[in-house]
């Protein structure tokens, strides 16, 4: 093994989150059967899987000796191999089943072996923590299979397709995967990639974590190459680790598997019924609708590189006497109350002490500033802020680039709802709130009072990314994915509405645009818009739930 290897923390190589004992046997008892004659686990670790396995074997009357032939582990760490190889000696495995090697060195040099079932928990680890000799192969793996990674790919995808590939004709996959699968970019391809792949895709979920001390969603992956009817994906909901020992795949059979769509849309939309689903897809093709993309551009807020020395507070500014050298800025979601944000509202924030006031000195060399500036920026150097990486790249480091002021504000995180808010201030926003710019003619206070409906709610679950903690997150490309029905000559309140969402009434305000919008606009029936707004709240109560107690 390398000393690169040996250098490596062992915990982050190996994405280090050890499978819970009931995730294993349950992913062994749905795989294995007595007929099963080869097995794989990828990335075995200190052997969890491997000790599943082969009490699953015995389970079925299978004897030592041909557990031996049926079953092989591979481990790069070569510490985690021998732990592995010690549970297969203590059950009477005293083959050499595990082999310390890195996977993808494995396959290479096994092209042509497949096996029946392939089962495990590949690691989580992140492009740039997985060491260059193994990740290269990987992904020039991934290249021969037709799929196209990059820098945002996590290894957890070359795991996945790789071992696809290696099962035969009738294989069962069965994983531990992040829930990344379902709603991220990078993992797009993939789900082609699997939709193609598989006839029968079972995805398991859970309404709690199931990972001790780490806010990591993960779902129970179920892959059937061939099967004879019922061909499709479906996601069975479990409330906690408990909730496996009563799924019964023989009494479920083929129930509630819906047609996959061969495309890289976000798979969050498999936890909706077939007929929320089709509704979602023919509305996506209905004239009516449009994307946010046609109406305004989504960017993201400015990066001062160091918010601790670039945010002031009120009296921080006075204190440095540097009134002349501030503009206005919000950087959190709790600093846009309404649907506008007014001149009074940057007041209020400013009185409260929050760190709205971005430094801004003139773009002059040091030596030509004002003294006031000199000073404060002597004491960000003296703190050692012009060091970081941000802003020591830039041609004067106390300068924040992109400072321009944007027609409106998106969330970029969003808790309950998200929302659009019209700025009527000279504020710009930091990168935790996105900037919005409105295409010519378009009505902005329509636009954002229109984009408070059930539809767009709905459309909004589906296109953002959540992670264990409960919120959902847009990059500036999935805010303009959300779809939004057209709101040309529409006659609305906008004062109105935007009182009710200072008040949290977003109920109330769902009823009236829905109404306005939706029904009296556009000529959707009741029936729709009730399964559009059931639609949000079931995406969105399953989110919220995950929220840490």
């Amino acid at each position: 093994m390398s000393q690169l290897i040996e250098n490596v923390n062992l915990q982050k190589l190996r994405g280090g989150y050890y499978t819970p004992e009931v995730i294993a046997d349950f992913l062994c008892k749905w795989s294995i059967q007595d007929d099963t004659k080869s097995v794989l686990e990828p990335s075995c670790g200190d052997g969890n899987f491997i000790e599943s396995a082969i009490l699953r074997f015995k389970e079925l009357n299978i004897d030592n000796d041909q557990i031996k032939e049926r079953i092989t582990g591979i481990e790069l760490i070569k510490e985690e191999a021998v732990k592995a190889q010690n549970k297969a000696n203590q059950l009477g495995i005293n083959k050499n089943s595990i082999v310390n090697s890195d996977f993808f060195q494995f396959v290479k040099k096994n092209k042509n072996r497949k096996y029946e079932v392939i089962i495990g928990n590949p690691p989580f680890i992140r492009y740039q923590n997985f060491p260059e000799e193994h990740r290269s192969i990987a992904m020039e793996m991934m290249r021969e299979i037709g799929l196209k990674p990059n820098k945002l790919t996590n290894i957890w995808v070359p795991f996945l397709v790789v071992s696809a590939e290696l099962l035969n004709d009738h294989g069962k996959l069965a994983m531990v995967i992040p829930a990344e699968l379902f709603q991220v970019k990078y993992a797009a391809e993939t789900r082609v990639f699997l939709s193609k792949f598989f006839d029968r895709i079972t995805i398991i979920t859970f309404k709690k974590l199931v990972f001790e001390d780490i806010q990591q969603e993960v779902v129970l992956l179920l892959c059937e190459k061939k099967v004879n009817k019922d061909k499709g994906i479906r996601v069975i909901e479990c409330e906690d680790l408990e909730g496996l020992n009563s799924i019964d795949f023989v009494a479920i059979n083929g129930s509630n598997v819906k047609p996959i769509e061969h495309s890289t849309e976000k798979w969050t939309k498999y936890f909706l019924d077939e007929d929320e689903i089709i509704l979602l897809q023919r509305l996506k093709e209905d004239k009516r609708i449009k994307s946010c993309n046609d109406y305004f551009k989504t960017e993201v807020g400015l990066v001062t590189g160091r918010n601790e020395f670039f945010m002031m507070q009120e009296n921080q500014v006075k204190e440095w006497n540097l009134e002349e050298y501030t503009i206005p800025v919000t950087g959190r979601s709790n600093q846009l109350k309404g649907i506008t944000f007014t001149e009074n509202d940057f007041h209020e924030n400013s009185m409260e002490q929050k760190a709205i006031h971005l430094f801004l000195p003139p773009d002059e060399d040091f030596e030509k500033l004002p003294i006031e500036c000199q000073n404060y920026i002597k004491y960000g150097e003296g703190k050692g802020f012009h060091l970081g990486y941000k802003t020591r790249i830039r041609k004067r480091w106390y300068i924040t680039p992109s400072r321009w002021v944007p027609n409106a504000f998106a969330l970029r995180q969003v808790d309950s709802y998200p929302k659009l808010i019209l700025n009527e201030t000279g504020a710009s926003s930091t990168d935790t709130i996105h900037r919005v710019r409105f295409k010519e003619s378009i009505n902005e206070k329509l636009a954002v009072v229109s984009f408070l409906n059930s539809l767009t709610f709905a459309s909004s679950e589906i296109t953002g990314r959540s992670y264990g903690g409960g919120v959902m997150t847009f990059e500036p490309t999935e805010i303009g994915e959300i779809l939004i029905p057209s709101f040309d000559n529409l006659s609305i309140d906008f004062d109105k509405i935007d009182a009710l969402i200072r008040k949290k009434e977003i109920e109330k305000v769902l009823d009236i645009v829905d109404e306005a919008l939706l029904i009296k606009y556009h000529g959707f029936s009741e029936k729709e818009v009730k399964q559009l707004r059931g639609i949000w709240k079931k995406l969105s109560q399953r989110r919220t739930n995950r929220k840490k107690k």
